[in-house]
């Protein structure tokens, strides 16, 4: 279930740094959504698929009131005094994010055992992927196998939501520690994010894939513009007089064109479309409907790029080289993809062309921007596991 690299440098990289054999080993994957971007918290609809590259942690028990945590990625270790309040630390730390797992599970009753962990990921840091939920929802896992509990699986995907909002300080919606926690192997996620019904998509045609595509590069807007539009949704429902934008309609916002401003406007009419065209792309896929798929992504990108103005000319880069080549080279359609200002475009694409289109992205990305793009292609991957060992 977790053959991958990371589970392989985890499950090393333990003994090599606490010089015994760890007793656990848990993972998550990171996410890509295929369409409803920013819809989540709108009450709307998302269509995200889990990915094959995991987060990894191998854990043992200690005999002290601490918890420590070695990052391979930072090769930083933290250390967490079980015996006194956790509160966040510096924004920005990773180690918040496994705090704020760690404090809903004493708000939950959970007394906690002392033990030392190691973390290592395959799933990109910063580039719209979900790495934060990967962390949470593994480490989450992790804290059910060595406390012997388990969650009910919306009530874990809630407490790492929680756990991003109060010490990570991110509104995130409840999408990325869903769907890390509970992914399927070959299929995709059509998540009703006011009702938390989840459907379960086939999506196994061998003939297409899923092609990531990292910019490479991250603005210091994402933060503050994700926070921003949010409360923008917000003010739209209100001034809309519906209890969120999954109820408004083109229709009841044109009528109230007079008393909005234009920014507000657009936010609202990006939600609004993208919430039919999530709903229409879950149909396309029921039917195998690649080519009408891909152009419910490239009409989503452009909603993004000029209605929630959550783009950059990175992104938009890379989907214009993509778009440029076209579904008779084999590219369905393509999109930004996560919060935006930098991080990764999704493309759909036929599998038999896969290096030639990558090739091509890749000259017409280096061209333009004189960064090389990270690619790889990947389907939909299975949920949070736990190995006791």
């Amino acid at each position: 279930m977790m053959d991958n690299d990371a589970k392989h440098r985890a499950a090393v990289g333990f003994p090599a740094h606490f010089g015994r054999m760890p007793r656990w080993i848990a993972s998550a994957p990171g996410r890509v959504n295929l369409i409803g971007e920013f819809t989540d918290y709108n009450d709307g609809f998302v269509l995200p698929m889990a990915l094959e590259h995991r987060t990894v942690i191998a854990a043992a028990t200690n005999e002290l009131d601490r918890v420590t945590i070695r990052s391979e990625a930072t090769r930083e270790e933290v250390a967490i005094d079980l015996r006194k309040p956790l509160n966040p630390e510096a924004r920005g730390r990773w180690s918040n994010y496994v705090r704020g797992v760690l404090a809903g599970f004493l708000q939950n009753g959970t007394e906690m055992r002392g033990f030392d962990a190691f973390v290592a990921s395959d799933v990109p840091i910063g580039a719209g992927l979900s790495s934060s939920a990967a962390l949470e929802v593994a480490f989450a896992t992790l804290l059910e196998g060595l406390h012997n509990v388990k969650l009910d699986p919306l009530e874990k995907a809630l407490l790492c939501q929680k756990a991003e909002h109060t010490f990570a300080g991110v509104p995130c919606g409840m999408m990325d520690p869903f769907i890390a926690n509970l992914g399927r192997k070959d299929h995709v996620l059509l998540l009703d994010c006011r009702s938390r019904q989840a459907v379960w998509l086939p999506f196994a045609d061998p003939a297409v894939s899923v092609l990531i595509v990292d910019t490479n590069v991250k603005h210091h807007l994402a933060i503050s513009a994700y926070a921003g539009r949010r409360e923008e949704c917000q003010t739209a429902a209100t001034l809309l007089e519906v209890s969120s934008l999954r109820d408004a309609s083109l229709e009841g916002l044109e009528q109230h064109l007079p008393s909005m401003d234009e920014a507000i406007v657009r936010r609202a009419h990006h939600v609004i479309t993208e919430i039919a065209r999530t709903v229409q792309a879950a149909e396309r896929i029921r039917e195998q409907d690649w080519i009408e798929f891909g152009q419910l992504m490239d009409a989503s990108h452009d909603s993004l790029k000029k209605d929630y103005e959550v783009s950059c000319s990175e992104l938009d880069i890379v989907v214009e080289a993509a778009q440029g080549i076209g579904r008779h080279r084999g590219v369905f359609g393509c999109r930004m993809t996560g919060g935006g200002f930098g991080g990764c475009a999704v493309a759909l694409i036929e599998t038999a062309r896969r290096e030639d289109i990558m090739k091509r992205i890749g000259a017409e990305y280096r061209a333009r921007t004189h960064i090389t793009p990270t690619f790889f292609t990947t389907r939909p991957g299975a949920g949070a596991a736990l190995i006791e060992l």
